[in-house]
């Protein structure tokens, strides 16, 4: 058992290297291809000058105007996603579980095609999404509730429940908003389009706070894998934690759909990779998804925008169905 620690700890170290590198391929690739390529040695060049705070020129401006917001709003929207899908799996101690799943992603993008189509500023949209994603959650929680437990299917069902009602409300606002509609229906698609300098820093704080209280859980979660009544017994209180969890984990969904829309399966996908790479282990598990789901994302626009899909929520979706369908058949052999 001794000699094993090391090992694993090597293979997390290459790995969160490996999972680091993947992710900057994926920047500079998603920042060099496009309708002008620009070599990986001309971004990485523009990059240096900008961060030294140098003059631009030529190709720097494509860099740094038009595709780099882009890019890391992707590797920003990936990487809370995929924290907050582990941190629900974990939480519920339910392999299905993510954003999508449970309703809170519909419910934030409620809030923001509220103040979308009401033309609030734009500033305000994230605020409107974390409201909504709260009362969706509550709504799907407290219909699966059973008890102190939620049982998985229950949970799901609550989810799908609770996401088809806040998806035909927001139809519907579609629908009124004629003058908007084509905006509001490539954000409810998922859509890194718009996504400029000044929405990354509005959405910075939410996914900071929100995934970092979740990764200041992590100890706790893997406490919680033991079962309700032996973490109860270790001092871990579970339904405190379950509060804690669920609101950090919609405020940093609500910033992430704010902006680019509802963007399915990221958080539902990648902590299963990494769980079957590195194993359950939550303080592994949440940083390295963070990695990946940042990769994962930036990669998936890149398909989009230089394939006849052209919406990153569409790509998501044709990766996720499938693994979803997988995960279920697997889940019942199990």
């Amino acid at each position: 058992m001794q000699a094993a620690a090391p090992r694993r700890g090597l293979g997390v170290g290459l790995g969160t290297l490996l999972l680091a590198a993947l992710l900057l391929a994926a920047v500079v690739l998603g920042t060099g291809l496009g309708s002008v390529t620009i070599p990986p040695g001309e971004v990485l060049g523009a990059l240096w000058r900008g961060v030294t705070r140098q003059a631009l020129e030529g190709n720097d401006v494509i860099v740094w105007q038009i595709r780099l917001p882009r890019v890391v709003m992707g590797a920003l929207v990936g990487a809370s996603l995929s924290v907050c899908g582990g941190a629900f799996q974990g939480v519920f101690r339910n392999p299905l579980a993510d954003p999508y799943l449970l309703g809170v992603a519909s419910g934030s993008a409620l809030g923001a095609t509220v103040a979308i189509v009401a033309g609030w500023p734009r500033g305000l949209i994230p605020v409107s999404a974390l409201l909504t994603a709260l009362v969706a959650v509550a709504c799907t929680l407290s219909l699966a509730r059973e008890g102190r437990r939620f049982p998985p299917t229950r949970l799901i069902l609550a989810g799908v429940v609770v996401g088809s009602v806040l998806s035909a409300a927001t139809t519907a606002l579609i629908l009124r908003g004629e003058d908007r509609a084509r905006q509001v229906l490539a954000y409810t698609l998922g859509d890194l389009g718009f996504s400029g300098w000044r929405d990354v820093l509005t959405v910075l704080p939410y996914a900071g706070l929100g995934c970092g209280a979740l990764l200041l859980l992590a100890r706790a979660l893997d406490t919680l894998q033991l079962g309700e009544l032996t973490a109860r017994s270790l001092g871990v209180p579970v339904e405190r934690l379950r509060l804690i969890a669920v609101i950090a984990a919609s405020l940093a969904t609500a910033g992430a759909v704010a902006y680019v829309g509802v963007i399915g399966f990221v958080g539902l996908i990648v902590p299963h990779m990494i769980r079957l790479a590195f194993g359950p282990g939550h303080r592994t598990l949440l940083p390295l998804s963070a990695l990946l789901g940042g990769a994962l994302l930036v990669g998936a626009d890149l398909l989009a925008r230089t394939t006849p899909l052209s919406q990153v929520g569409i790509v998501t979706t044709l990766l996720g169905g499938p693994f979803f369908l997988w995960l279920l058949r697997k889940e019942r052999h199990d």
